[in-house]
């Protein structure tokens, strides 16, 4: 399983460049709207440092982390819902990601045009929800269209459907986002349906600062006023100019720049990894001589289903999972240090697995 993550924002706040700085590629970044056209995609490795410890204790000839794939989704602008700057074909990009990005432009810049003018980050935040909401709009009364013909007869189930759509509807047309729906009578049974929502994406905020604000993070008005509105688990702030610069360094410069301005790792680490805990997935791996490997799952996973993300095989021909635990394995230096203090377990189909596993399946197909 890989993440899949929309970049969204308005045109010119630094998508672009930080898509670029994720995954060292070279996409054009231009001072004018719309220079990002069909979506570019990358593909980035989840930072985990347990990960390379692990492949220090078993010296692997292989190993592969976790990856997050992201897209970097063209602007958005006022009336994309209507078409707007190619608004639909950018709208309809964001219906095939598991989650998105929104990066506020929080940096002043005269040399970079402001679609809008000037800065505002509420404002902007309030422009593309606003598009993404009247698009959600157009589905759920397509919905109701549809499900009212079969509700006029006889049809009990319609006449429910009819019904939690009208409501949803309603919190739709007075601003309320699919993720924060106040109580509708039915939900647990349309939650599936949901997700075809564009508003039922999990949002990140990501405020694109300068770098005169990473020294010194309180004078920015526009990132103090995000903090405000919005839960702190849900805003990061990085400079997408100086991420650039990071990622085209070795690890030695690396560090020596990070500490320049007072940073402990780069701010794309903290949005990957904000991604993750943003769609409740965590992380386990297989472990051995020939690979070491990092996988992804949902929290709450059994253990058949994390078998599964390994292959059908696994899931469908599961017997019992051999596990330890991270923390065992750096206690005990080695997997067999690990069976002699007795901390090698064996689990069954009902065993919820937990972030920093390490398993061996043992299945018969």
């Amino acid at each position: 399983m890989s993440l899949r993550v929309g970049i969204i924002g308005l045109p010119n706040v630094g998508k672009s460049t930080i898509f670029n700085a994720l995954t060292k590629s070279s996409i054009p970044s231009e001072n004018y709207p719309f220079c990002t056209i069909e979506p570019n995609v990358g593909i980035v490795q989840v930072p985990d440092n347990r990960l390379n410890d692990i492949i220090k204790i078993f010296n692997p000839k292989n190993h592969i982390a976790a990856i997050v794939e992201f897209v970097d989704i063209a602007g958005l602008v006022k009336g994309a819902s209507q078409g707007e700057g190619l608004g639909n074909k950018f709208l309809s990009h964001i219906r095939n990601v598991d989650a998105l990005v929104h990066v506020i432009r929080c940096f002043s810049d005269d040399n970079i045009a402001h679609v809008d003018g000037s800065l505002d980050s509420i404002r902007d935040i309030e422009t593309i929800e606003t598009e993404l909401l009247i698009k959600d709009i157009e589905s759920v009364e397509k919905r109701i269209t549809r499900v009212s013909k079969l509700a006029k007869g006889n049809n009990k189930n319609a006449k429910i459907e009819l019904q939690f759509f009208t409501d949803l509807l309603e919190q739709f047309n007075n601003g309320i986002l699919a993720s924060k729906l106040n109580h509708i009578d039915n939900i647990d049974l349309f939650e599936h349906d949901l997700f075809q929502f564009l508003t039922y994406k999990p949002i990140l905020y990501l405020a694109n600062i300068d770098e005169d604000s990473l020294l010194d993070i309180h004078n920015n008005t526009n990132l103090q006023t995000l903090q405000n509105k919005f839960n702190k688990h849900i805003v990061i702030s990085l400079c997408g100019k100086i991420e650039m610069e990071i990622s085209a360094m070795n690890e030695e410069d690396k560090q020596l720049f990070l500490s320049e301005y007072n940073l402990k790792e780069p701010g794309l680490h903290k949005l990957i990894i904000k991604g993750y805990k943003l769609l409740g997935l965590e992380t386990f791996f297989t472990a051995g001589e020939k690979e070491v490997k990092a996988w992804t799952i949902r929290k709450g996973s059994s253990a058949p289903k994390a078998a599964g993300v390994i292959h059908t095989d696994f899931e469908r021909g599961f017997i019992k999972a051999e596990i330890y635990t991270y923390d065992n394995l750096i206690e005990f230096k080695s997997e067999n240090n690990i069976k002699e203090q007795g901390k090698l377990r064996q689990e069954g189909k009902n065993y919820i697995v937990k972030d920093g596993d390490i398993i061996f399946f043992k299945f018969n197909v």
